[in-house]
């Protein structure tokens, strides 16, 4: 077991350069399986949620090979094998980004239910009912999903519930279906116009019409192109509320104030530092903090993935903050750690109107947790010894720890390799106090 002891107490100074989005590289290399090319793909970062996806490409007869330090070639020509593996599939988030090219080249895909953080039942209802509209035939087996389409055809379908992977799995299988895909109350997200560039650029014919209206005249044949990856507003944001809440000083390289609008606005009324340049954002501690309320919606509101890292700054505001997460349904897994570490927190439900268009989960899939803390600061916080429920929770730890008085001990770290590139490594040419220990 690998796990990171860290002693806090030391405010964060330096800079550190941003590599691909997690969320959008996994993304495009699969999307890459559209053509039977070679995509060369840059700026990727060294995480595991790549590696495996690399790996589910091999085993699908693709071709993945490293050309440097952060350059993929990706090569299908020879894809042969429509089944993701169960094991790869059930460790990953991708497996249903993988139906849209197996389909398009195989005519039938067999995909696991999606692994990744347990944070909540996703529901991939929005995904299949999207995919039939487009003349898919869906089955489940035995944990698997059955998938089988002569013909991609275009179609019309409207999601529910905004959903960013389901928006993205339609968006493949639609680019080269037969005739025109309209997809409504389909996910803003900027990985999402990501991979509409990446796609548009190999010949797709992909627009938005409106804010959430995405419309895709299908197209006979895709080919490779080189491509360079966003910057990661997760792990932007991560540095950020590190820097902020030890203190500290941190120039975040290729940081994009679009993808970052709302969060900096949150951190502009907590009394945050942040300063744009043409190197990226810098963000520092400009003095007492006070508590801003939140409430998580998707895009270009403020993000699910960023709340549990707002909790820690909440921890040293003055006031009450109340942080409401109204798009996964169990995203409070770290919380009773920072209660353990001297954090004051509560949790609520909150009092809506109506849940079915406040929440973006699935109702039926809430089986009584909390949607809502309030957390009272400043704390003072202490080192204890955790094991990481998930990724976010995984970088909200490591910040708590860098902050609390003594010696954390966190266990499980592979949650955080899944997404963060040597998180540890780079806190330490920060000024962190951190060893990794095998």
């Amino acid at each position: 077991m690998t796990k990171f002891i860290i002693q806090g107490g030391e405010p964060l100074k330096g800079a550190v350069r941003l590599g691909g989005a997690k969320n959008a590289s996994f993304k495009l290399m699969i999307a890459s399986l559209l053509t039977s090319g070679e995509s060369r793909l840059l700026n990727f970062s060294q995480i595991a949620d790549v590696e495996l996806t690399k790996k589910i490409i091999r085993s699908l007869g693709g071709k993945v090979k490293s050309s440097g330090e952060r350059t993929l070639f990706i090569q299908a020509e020879n894809l042969n094998n429509f089944k993701v593996p169960e094991k790869l599939g059930l460790a990953s988030r991708a497996s249903t980004l993988f139906i849209g090219p197996l389909l398009a080249r195989l005519k039938q895909a067999v995909v696991p239910v999606p692994g990744g953080d347990r944070i909540g039942k996703r529901p991939l209802d929005r995904h299949f009912d999207g995919l039939k509209a487009l003349g898919v035939k869906v089955k489940f087996s035995q944990g698997m999903f059955l998938l089988k389409a002569d013909k991609l055809k275009g179609g019309y379908y409207k999601f529910p519930k905004n959903t960013h992977t389901g928006t993205e799995t339609l968006i493949m299988a639609g680019v080269l279906a037969e005739g025109k895909t309209v997809l409504d109350n389909a996910a803003r997200e900027p990985e999402v116009d990501d991979l509409i560039a990446f796609l548009n650029k190999m010949g797709a014919r992909i627009k938005r019409t409106l804010p959430r209206r995405i419309e895709i005249e299908g197209v006979k044949k895709l080919h490779s192109v080189i491509y360079k990856i966003m910057p990661d507003r997760n792990e932007a944001v991560s540095y950020a509320i590190a820097a902020v809440a030890t203190k500290g000083d941190i120039i975040v390289e290729n940081a994009r104030r679009q993808d970052l609008t709302y969060f900096l606005d949150k951190l502009k009324k907590a009394g945050g530092g942040y300063e744009l340049g043409n190197y990226g954002i810098r963000f520092f501690y400009k003095g007492k903090l006070k508590a801003v309320d939140i409430t998580t919606r998707p895009h270009p509101g403020f993000m699910t993935d960023w709340q549990p890292l707002w909790a820690i700054l909440a921890t040293q505001s003055e006031g009450k903050t109340r942080l409401i997460e109204a798009v996964h349904v169990d995203r409070f897994q770290y919380v009773n750690y920072l209660k353990k570490m001297g954090a004051e927190i509560n949790f609520f439900q909150p009092q809506v109107k109506n849940p079915q268009e406040f929440y973006n989960f699935n109702l039926e899939d809430d089986k009584g947790s909390w949607h809502g803390i309030e957390i009272r600061g400043v704390a003072s916080l202490r080192a204890i010894e955790a094991k990481i429920p998930d990724l976010r929770a995984g970088a909200n730890l490591t910040i708590a720890g860098l902050i609390a008085k003594g010696k954390t001990v966190l266990t499980n770290i592979e949650h955080i390799d899944r997404g963060y590139e040597k998180l540890d490594q780079r806190l330490v040419e920060l000024g962190a106090n951190i060893k990794r220990i095998s």
